[in-house]
């Protein structure tokens, strides 16, 4: 029955459809090689592939999805869950993470199957079904946790992934990363080189990888800086506005209060200026901040949020093309990227116009 599915699928003339058989002809090759070279095998040249790809793309080649399944194993389709609990799932980062994805996959004739769930649970389940009905030859996983159960089903599994991010224990694990801990560590450097010397950070969810690397970057800045560090200017666990605003409000309540603030997160930055509003406070001359993420909100605040931005869609493209190659073999430890984040300077952060001691006598005046 495989041989008879086979045969039909890429041998036998369908009314209005390319065969195999005829794009070999046409390209002067064996079918083998035509087939071997259509689904990434290594022992096929890179001029050979790319040579029988143009061939199918001029003459409207496509494979049976069905005859190739029974063929390689694979299905050609990368998955991925968002979970839509996730603090950044209905962002504009979606989309264009997307439409990255898609374009990578689709140049190669792959195709992109996406899911939604509620948590990390039902997004391990929904894993495991699609592995189970065969809908995805691996996933791409975005905001990745230090210990990650979607990583140890998948390991458990043998089933190929690449993670937007990086875990606690790297053992077969890929993955393209933007370097926030980087980005951190610049925009401590940035404010004291405008001269700020109380500088605070607001840390992003604790369970997320990028917290833990974040918060070094923040460590790695003031050491760069010759700055100490104060435990009571480190908080966290801030995703949305309220949370920043209300990070924001318990540290201009400290008896020396930073001057400037380093958010991990675009949306909990956000929250700064309420808080500061409350306050009296202009945001860019009597309390500086620098975030990471680039939100199109950020630039519609006054003034416009400063912050580190992430190409999505070209870390989409990306993460796709690392993840074709760990299905065709490629080891997990050769698919390791990573890139630096932009730094979009707009104008809320900028020299101190009031020190800590400064500040904190006129926010004890405002409050009697």
């Amino acid at each position: 029955m495989t041989k008879a599915i086979q045969d039909r699928g890429e041998g036998e003339a369908q009314p209005g459809r390319v065969t195999i058989t005829a794009l070999s002809a046409a390209l002067g090759l064996s079918k083998s090689t035509v087939s071997r070279a259509l689904n990434g095998y290594p022992d096929i040249s890179e001029r050979t592939r790319l040579r029988v790809r143009r061939g199918a793309e001029t003459m409207g080649y496509r494979p049976l999805s069905h005859a190739q399944a029974i063929r390689t194993g694979r299905v050609r389709a990368l998955g991925l869950v968002v979970q839509i609990g996730d603090h950044d799932a209905q962002r504009p980062f979606l989309a264009d993470f997307l439409a990255g994805i898609s374009v990578a996959a689709s140049a190669e004739g792959w195709t992109l199957t996406v899911a939604t769930a509620d948590s990390e649970a039902d997004a391990v389940r929904t894993m495991e079904q699609l592995v189970e009905d065969r809908k995805a030859d691996g996933f791409i996983l975005p905001r990745t946790l230090s210990h990650d159960a979607r990583v140890a089903l998948l390991r458990a599994r043998g089933v190929p992934f690449v993670m937007f991010g990086r875990t606690a224990d790297p053992e077969g694990c890929a993955w393209f990363d933007i370097l926030g801990e980087a980005a951190m560590r610049d925009a401590v450097l940035h404010l004291a080189g405008l001269g700020h010397r109380r500088i605070a950070f607001v840390n992003g969810g604790t369970a997320y990888n990028y917290s833990r690397l974040r918060l070094q970057g923040y460590r790695d800045g003031l050491d760069a800086a010759g700055l100490p560090e104060d435990p009571e200017l480190i908080r966290g666990g801030a995703l949305n506005t309220d949370d920043g605003a209300r990070e924001t409000r318990a540290l201009l309540a400290l008896p020396q209060p930073p001057t400037a603030v380093v958010f991990a997160v675009d949306h909990a930055a956000l929250g700064l200026y309420r808080a500061c509003a409350e306050r009296g406070l202009a945001v860019g001359r009597d309390v500086s901040v620098i975030s990471y993420d680039g939100v199109p909100d950020g630039a519609h605040v006054q003034p416009p949020l400063s912050s580190f931005t992430v190409d999505t869609r070209a870390a989409g493209h990306r993460l796709a093309e690392l993840l074709i190659d760990r299905i065709r073999g490629a080891a997990p430890e050769t698919l390791r990227e990573t890139a630096r984040a932009a730094f979009a300077d707009r104008g809320s952060a900028g020299p101190p116009r009031l020190s800590s001691e400064a500040l904190s006598k006129r926010l004890a005046t405002e409050t009697t």
